[in-house]
């Protein structure tokens, strides 16, 4: 198994953790429309939710290290991995705000460290995709579409943000904030996970 498979397929696992925790109890209460992903690490199945994280942090780690390794990718493009990286692990170590109990510092922490990781990842995959797909016209445009399209399901919410600013209702409420963030951080594990193919590619 070559190490282009592992990041892959460690991204994929985390995944699909994040997805068995909608069906598993204590977890499947939470609506997935309107609560946020975060919303599980307030969970009795919190560890669940930090090791898919954790997963998600360690296959992009090594497949960014990997286009590092053969000089495939831009040095702009490998700090965005490396920024989205430590800031999975900052989600994991700073859970979002139990708002029952009220605002906390490490809720914040969370917040910045989502809004960075989730925006600078997509322009990282744009910035990497012409040199880490050579040869690879449809991946490329592949990666790319799913950039935009991580971008766009953000704009969603900014544009929620400006309608409150400008005297609108609350920004959460202005889309199904949970499914545009799911789908969101869909796009985005498909962009970073195309990176493999390349990688696979070269080995082969």
């Amino acid at each position: 198994m070559t190490a282009g498979v592992l990041g892959a397929g460690a991204i994929v696992a985390g995944a699909l953790l994040v997805l068995l925790l909608q069906f598993l109890p204590g977890t499947a209460q939470i609506n997935p429309l309107r609560r946020t992903i975060s919303e599980y690490g307030l969970s009795t199945n919190k560890w669940i939710f930090n090791l898919a994280l954790v997963l998600i942090a360690a296959g992009s780690a090594l497949l960014f290290t990997l286009h590092a390794l053969r000089n495939t990718m831009p040095s702009a493009a490998l700090v965005a991995g490396a920024v989205w990286t430590v800031s999975l692990l900052v989600i994991v170590v700073f859970p979002k705000t139990d708002w029952s109990v009220g605002p906390s510092t490490g809720g914040t922490v969370h917040n910045i460290a989502s809004l960075i990781g989730f925006t600078v990842l997509p322009v990282g995959i744009l910035i990497a995709t012409s040199a880490a797909f050579p040869g690879e016209t449809g991946w490329r445009w592949a990666a790319r579409v799913l950039a935009l399209a991580s971008l766009g399901w953000f704009g969603l919410i900014l544009t929620g943000v400006l309608v409150m600013l400008a005297g609108g209702g609350p920004w959460w409420r202005f889309v199904p904030l949970g499914l545009v963030q799911r789908l969101m951080a869909l796009t985005e594990l498909l962009a970073v996970a195309t990176l493999a193919v390349p990688l696979l590619r070269s080995a082969g």
